[in-house]
């Protein structure tokens, strides 16, 4: 089993940037794939991408391609989601997940959940 706790959001204006960490912890925390996930308020949470267990792999849904980045430390068992170009419709609270086996790209292969970290995108 593997624990996460996500740390880095905040208050940001539209345009700007913000990198999220989720740090792992538990036996093995560096064989899971790894994503993340956000729900805005009164919508349906949504996958925002993944991460490879190496870390050499990742995919990102349309609505943040190009924009945001997965990145992967397993020696210190952390993810990152870099922010760029930050839009109001990113605002929602944003959650690390872990997922044991192969798909990386599958929303519902993910089990492990942090407890989420809000993001708000001003203008």
């Amino acid at each position: 089993q593997v624990q996460l706790v996500e740390s880095g959001g905040g208050l940001v204006q539209a345009g700007g940037s913000l990198r999220l960490s989720c740090a792992a912890s538990g036996r093995s925390s560096s064989s899971y794939n790894m994503g993340w996930f956000r729900q805005a308020t009164g919508k349906e949470r949504e996958f925002v991408g993944g991460i490879s267990q190496s870390g050499s792999m990742t995919y990102y849904a349309d609505s943040v391609k190009g924009r945001f980045t997965i990145s992967r430390d397993n020696g210190k068992n952390t993810m990152y989601l870099q922010m760029n170009s930050l839009k109001l419709e990113d605002t929602a609270v944003y959650y690390c997940a872990a997922a044991p086996g192969s798909y990386y790209w599958r929303p519902n292969s993910y089990e492990y959940w942090g407890q989420g970290t809000q993001v708000t995108v001003s203008s």
